[in-house]
């Protein structure tokens, strides 16, 4: 078996492997807008807010990301008895599969991060927050739930950061049981002494993070060799990870053995969370039983599917597989995708300002009718989403004989069109679910329908879209096709 192809089965046993993730939770608040004008009070831009959204961040990244490449995270913070940590607590519900201890201590303003941005730059960041250490009560219902937790996950994970859930005792008493216990422990360290994290198995430092935690230069590959050997000795650690974004990773062992890995990027747009991911990538892969080499190898590439996403992103396991199968970006290369990776790809597209148009059906038997309604589609907008029946949902609509093709060639027919840019395949009978959660701009159906009569029609333009309804070509059916077919 070929070096990739045995990454590839890794990543496949990422599903279902327990890990435990603690650290500091937060809330990721992003502000989209236009900066047309400066403000007449100072010389700053004037942001016309269009639209807001939320999302984990922090410790809650990381459990996202473990979601997406399909490892079932127990997490376990400390929110307060605020707004915010409210949400928090309602976006990692939203995470069916996983098995959330979030511990509420009142009084402690959740952390919050707010990003503002116009015209695809990133204006502003705002944060509210606190790095008080937890009360005492507080502290100790976290870590005796964690202790608990940890004998039946497969690895651990610290997150920190800096906002007092893991500060001392807290991280030595979880490395050190966890190690009892034979569990890898991977940290994403805070702060200039890692004196906390000592006798963890991997630490992941950035390379700025690397510089302030030893003081010693890390321009090149031998300085950060030497800066993380020099971790290892002082913290006994097994080994270290450096993220040194536009040039890869640089994984150092305690055995002397030093690997440096190329950057996978192909665009950089944004940062936010690559860390998050990395750390997520290493512990599902040691989790299935992969070797720190072999779990640095996928998280390089996790990383760099990351990076050319919008905001404090995932990387989804499909998007990994297949990155690892092309030594390539699934995100830039493949058209067909699950519903959360689309709606990330779509909020890319409408960040740089191209519209997004939506249309669906069955597309079973392509024929010339497809072909014009697809194209007229295009025409309408700059990137287009097709909605796609999956197999049960045709059955449902065309009966026990249907679809003739299943949704995987289906979807991948499509895919090859130039017109088409994404394929999603939906499971419901009608694309309702899809259109709200990608919120195209432009939605087209064929003319035999009515405005009023297109699913998701007022959804679109409730929120400013407009719907188009594309000519038909006459005699083109794939139920007729098959009547002759079947007559012949």
């Amino acid at each position: 078996m070929s070096e990739t192809a045995g990454l590839v089965e890794r990543v496949e046993r990422f599903s279902g492997s327990p890990v435990l993730c603690v650290g500091d939770a937060m809330l990721d608040r992003f502000v989209y807008g236009s900066a047309e004008r400066i403000s007449p009070e100072a010389p700053i831009p004037v942001v016309r807010v269009e639209r807001e959204s939320a999302m984990l961040g922090g410790a809650g990244n990381v459990a996202r990301n473990l979601v997406a490449l399909g490892a079932r995270p127990v997490f376990v913070s400390v929110v307060g008895d605020d707004g915010a940590g409210r949400e928090v607590t309602r976006l990692v519900g939203e995470h069916g599969e996983v098995d959330p201890c979030i511990v509420v201590e009142p009084g402690r303003p959740t952390t919050i991060k707010t990003r503002f941005f116009a015209s695809s730059q990133q204006l502003l960041r705002a944060d509210h927050e606190t790095t008080a250490a937890l009360s005492d009560a507080t502290r100790d219902t976290m870590l005796s739930q964690a202790l608990a937790l940890l004998p039946q996950t497969k690895t651990l994970v610290l997150s920190d950061y800096g906002k007092g859930v893991l500060a001392s005792p807290v991280a030595e008493t979880l490395i050190a049981r966890a190690r009892a216990l034979g569990r890898p422990v991977i940290v994403d360290p805070k702060g200039i002494d890692y004196t906390p994290y000592g006798g963890a198995t991997i630490l992941t430092p950035n390379r700025k993070e690397l510089f302030e935690a030893t003081k010693m230069p890390v321009d090149g590959d031998e300085a950060i060799a030497t800066a993380a050997r020099w971790l290892i000795a002082r913290y006994g650690v097994e080994h270290v990870l450096v993220t040194r974004s536009q040039d890869g990773m640089s994984l150092v062992s305690a055995d002397g053995t030093i690997h440096h890995l190329p950057a996978h990027a192909r665009e950089v747009y944004d940062v936010s969370g690559a860390g998050d991911t990395v750390v997520a990538t290493l512990a599902a892969a040691l989790g299935s039983g992969a070797t720190p080499l072999e779990g640095a190898r996928i998280a390089n590439i996790a990383a760099g599917i990351v990076v050319g996403k919008v905001g404090t992103a995932v990387a989804y396991k499909d998007e990994v597989a297949s990155a690892l199968h092309h030594d390539e970006l699934w995100s830039s290369e493949s058209k067909v995708a699950l519903l959360g990776a689309a709606a990330e790809i779509v909020d890319r597209w409408r960040r740089k300002g191209l519209s997004v148009g939506f249309t669906n059906g069955c597309f079973d038997l392509l024929h010339p009718g497809h072909i014009s309604l697809l194209g007229e589609a295009k025409a309408a907008c700059d990137r287009l989403v097709v909605g796609l029946n999956s197999d049960a949902s045709v059955a449902r609509l065309k009966g026990p004989s249907r679809p003739v093709q299943t949704e995987a060639a289906r979807a991948t027919v499509l895919a090859s069109l130039a017109a088409v840019d994404l394929v999603v395949v939906f499971d419901e009978d009608t694309p309702f679910e899809t259109i709200a959660a990608l919120r195209p701009d432009v939605l087209i159906k064929g003319a035999d329908y009515t405005v009023e009569t297109v699913v998701g029609a007022d959804l679109v333009r409730g929120w400013g879209g407009k719907v188009v309804l594309a000519r038909l070509v006459d005699g083109c059916s794939t139920t007729n096709t098959i009547r002759r077919m079947a007559g012949s």
